[in-house]
C-alpha cells in the first residue's frame, strides 16, 4: 500500500473511487476557489488508486495556522491517520477533523466500533460536527406503489393535494430557475433566523458541480428541481447524484401558498428521479432529533442510518487552546442571533 498525492490527468480515477459528492473533485475544485487549501491524496496498491482523500485546510484568521478536514472521506486505517498526521505537520495544521462517510448499514455488516477504537487509538477526540451523526435513507428500489404505500398517510394525502392544487415540479438547470434558488433561499434564512452558507458560496457550489467531468458518460453532479404553482417557482431544491446515490443537500422555499403542500410532492418527484435514473438510494442529507424539516422526512418512510460520528486528529499542542476559542465563538454567535438576523 502506498499513500501519495493525486495528479490533476488522474481527476477520472480519483472520482470513480470518491465515496461521497463532498469528496469529488469538482467538489475541491468549487472549495479552493471559495478560498480553501485542497491537498487530494490517494491509496494505491500495486499502482492501482483504490481510496480518493481529499482534504481541505482553511487558515485561521490572522494566525499562521490551519485546520483540515475530510468530510464524508473513506474509512480510516492506521496509514491514512500516519499519512495525515504528515501532511497535518507539513501545511501547520492545528487539527485535522475526520467525518468518515462510513455508516452502520441496516442488515448490521459495518462494525462502527472497530472503526472508533482505531480513531481513539490513534488520538482522536470527538469534535464538533459539522454532519449529523445518523441520517435517512430511503431505498429507491421497489416499485412506486410500493414506496407511496409505505409513506405515513398523512404525507400521502399531502403529495395528492398538491397535484390536485396543480403544482408542477419540473428539472430546471437554467440561470433564471437558479436565481430563483437564491431569492428563495435568502428569504428562508430571514424567515426561520439561521445562518447559511453566502450566496457567493452558493454560486460556487453551482457552476463547480454543474461542470461535466472529463469523461463523456458522466453528468453534472449538482441538479436543480423546481416546483411551481400557477406558473411562479415557490420551492426550489439542490440534489446531488454521486455513484448510486441521490442527495438533498440544500432546499428553499416561500412562506407563500403553503397550503399548496409543494414540499411534499417535491419530496416524491424528487424520489422518482432517482428511481428513474437507476440510483438505488436517496440520502437525505441528515436527521435532527425534535427539528420540523425531520418530521417531514420521517413521513416518506426512511430508514436511520449511523455515522461513525466526528473526530479531531490534534497535530499541534494549541489545540486546546482552539477548542477553547471555538466555544466562546459560537457562544457569541448564539447570543448574537437573538439580536442580529443572519445575513446571505
Amino acid at each position: 500500500m502506498e499513500i501519495k498525492k493525486v495528479s490533476e490527468k488522474e481527476k477520472n480515477e480519483f472520482n470513480k473511487v470518491s465515496i461521497h459528492p463532498l469528496q469529488s473533485w469538482e467538489w475541491g475544485d468549487f472549495r479552493e476557489n471559495a478560498g480553501n487549501k485542497i491537498v487530494r491524496l490517494g491509496v494505491y496498491q500495486n499502482k492501482k488508486l483504490v481510496h480518493a482523500i481529499q482534504v481541505v485546510f482553511s487558515r485561521i484568521p490572522k494566525t499562521k495556522f490551519k485546520i483540515g478536514t475530510v468530510i464524508k472521506g473513506p474509512a480510516p486505517t492506521k496509514e491514512v491517520i500516519k499519512a495525515l498526521k504528515d501532511l497535518a505537520e507539513e501545511e501547520n495544521a492545528i487539527f485535522i477533523k475526520l467525518e468518515p462517510n462510513l455508516a452502520k448499514n441496516p442488515s448490521g455488516k459495518v462494525n462502527l466500533d472497530n472503526v472508533i477504537k482505531l480513531l481513539k487509538n490513534s488520538g482522536c477526540v470527538p469534535g464538533k460536527t459539522l454532519f449529523t451523526p445518523t441520517t435517512f435513507w430511503i431505498d429507491l428500489s421497489p416499485s412506486e406503489e410500493s414506496l407511496l404505500a409505505s409513506f405515513h398517510p398523512k404525507t400521502r394525502y399531502n403529495i395528492r393535494l398538491a397535484q390536485k392544487k396543480g403544482v408542477v415540479v419540473e428539472e430546471d438547470n437554467s440561470d433564471k430557475a437558479f436565481e430563483k434558488y437564491l431569492e428563495l433561499t435568502q428569504e428562508t434564512i430571514e424567515r426561520q433566523g439561521f445562518y447559511s452558507h453566502t450566496k457567493k458560496y452558493h454560486q460556487l457550489m453551482w457552476h463547480y458541480l454543474r461542470q461535466l467531468p472529463l469523461s463523456k458518460n458522466q453528468t453534472p453532479t449538482a441538479r436543480l428541481l423546481t416546483a411551481k404553482y400557477k406558473g411562479e417557482i415557490i420551492t426550489t431544491w439542490i440534489l446531488f447524484v454521486w455513484h448510486d446515490f441521490l442527495y438533498y443537500p440544500y432546499g428553499a422555499s416561500t412562506d407563500k401558498q403553503k397550503d399548496v403542500m409543494a414540499n411534499n410532492l417535491m419530496m416524491w418527484e424528487a424520489i422518482k428521479y432517482g428511481k428513474k435514473l437507476g440510483l438505488t438510494t436517496f440520502d437525505l442529507w441528515g436527521r435532527e432529533e425534535g427539528k420540523g424539516f425531520t418530521k417531514f422526512k420521517e413521513g416518506y418512510s426512511p430508514v436511520v442510518v449511523e455515522f461513525a460520528g466526528t473526530w479531531d486528529l490534534p497535530t499541534s499542542k494549541i489545540y486546546p487552546i482552539y477548542k477553547l476559542a471555538e466555544k466562546l465563538r459560537w457562544s457569541f454567535l448564539k447570543t448574537k442571533s437573538k439580536f442580529v438576523k443572519p445575513a446571505f
